[in-house]
């Protein structure tokens, strides 16, 4: 029953979507149609000035009508869409009695196809019905059989062309439901970029300025007291060489944002050159993407700073293996000079490894970080 009931949806009903070429086939009908209409009228001849006059006008009136019919059924408006369809077939009666048969029969013919196409079927069945009557009774001939299958093929171009138009207005549908996921895919996507210029806006100048802040501090401490010269220069020193850390890890960040990253193997190289370490390649190198290669430079340094933090002089080893479907880095230290405490709580916040661990996750990776019997290991996995 909720068929009969449904109107067609307004992208069915609506010209939206339409080609050219279907648009100038209709105009063409319609032409067509009025030409005809008026033919029926003024063909007989006798009509004087003021009759012929009178028939173009009731054609125009009737085009205006079917306008008009066409804006309210894309509105959905019920009653006045049906009354719309009365007037035209009562101008078919009037045509009629007129004597214009031909210009009746149009009208009979287009209210069924009209009410068909564009109305709740319903509503469509008796303005139909009605209007193959006046055809039958009127308009055709008396030939019922020609009555007959005239009725029947305009009752099935009427709901061909509906579901035509449903099927168009599907589309048009699909299509916009279509640019609308790719339009917040890309909002998404823009946010996520966002989010992760953040994150490496964090992570690198977050550790460098805090750094710096207390290196900074304690020579304001030192100078109050009246330290020795050196204890002050020695301060100094470390604050400008962390800015200078500071400096080039942004610019590598800059650099990755930019998909411009040296490769993870050349940057593990050169992490631990100056202390003393070693790095072990496993399975067959490939270039990274630039999210993974992040995360492995990151924890990298992470883990190397820890080191340098809470043991210092423990041996560092590196290995660096290549999967199928990931790459994993183990960071492992055996142990320094004073006891290991390189704790997730213990590494800060944002940029320790509990913000590494974030990192792989948001990849769809892992990180594990923990004691062992000599020392501390670090372990990330991410897709690669």
């Amino acid at each position: 029953m909720t068929g009969w009931t449904t109107w067609p949806s307004r992208e069915a009903l609506s010209r939206a979507g339409r080609s050219q070429a279907r648009r100038g086939v209709g105009r063409g009908v319609r032409v067509i149609l009025a030409g005809a209409a008026v033919w029926g009228v003024t063909a007989r001849g006798g009509l004087g000035a003021w009759e012929t006059f009178g028939a173009v006008i009731g054609v125009l009136v009737a085009f205006a009508v079917v306008w008009a019919y066409f804006r309210t059924t894309l509105r959905h408006l019920l009653w006045p869409s049906v009354g719309l369809m009365l007037l035209l077939m009562a101008g078919g009666v009037v045509s009629h009695a007129l004597g214009g048969d031909v210009a009746g029969s149009i009208l009979w013919c287009g209210c069924t196809i009209l009410s068909v196409q564009r109305l709740p079927l319903a509503a469509a069945a008796p303005l139909a019905a009605g209007s193959l009557t006046g055809f039958g009774l009127l308009g055709g001939g008396g030939n019922w059989l020609v009555v007959t299958l005239t009725a029947l093929g305009l009752v099935l171009g009427g709901y061909t062309m509906r579901l035509d138009a449903e099927a168009r207005g599907s589309t048009q549908r699909m299509l916009a439901q279509e640019r609308a996921a790719r339009a917040a895919e890309a909002e998404s996507a823009t946010l996520a970029e966002r989010a992760r210029i953040a994150r490496e806006i964090h992570d690198v100048l977050a550790h460098s300025l805090s750094a710096q802040t207390v290196h900074l501090e304690a020579t304001r401490l030192l100078v109050e007291r009246g330290a020795d010269r050196e204890m002050v220069l020695e301060r100094i020193v470390a604050a400008r060489r962390m800015a200078r850390e500071g400096l080039a890890e942004t610019r590598q960040a800059l650099s990755a944002l930019r998909g411009e990253m040296a490769p993870v193997e050349e940057f593990l190289r050169e992490l631990i050159a100056a202390e003393g370490a070693r790095l072990e390649v496993k399975g067959e190198s490939r270039g990274l993407a630039p999210e993974a290669g992040l995360a492995v430079r990151r924890v990298a340094q992470e883990a190397m700073t820890n080191v340098r933090k809470h043991a210092p002089g423990a041996r560092v080893a590196l290995r660096l293996e290549y999967r199928p479907e990931e790459v994993e880095l183990e960071f492992r230290d055996y142990g320094g000079k004073t006891p290991v405490d390189n704790s997730l709580g213990a590494s800060g916040a944002g940029y320790g490894l509990r913000g590494m661990r974030e990192r792989a996750e948001l990849l769809g990776g892992a990180l594990d970080a923990g004691p062992v019997e000599e020392g501390f290991v670090v372990r990330l996995r991410v897709p690669a």
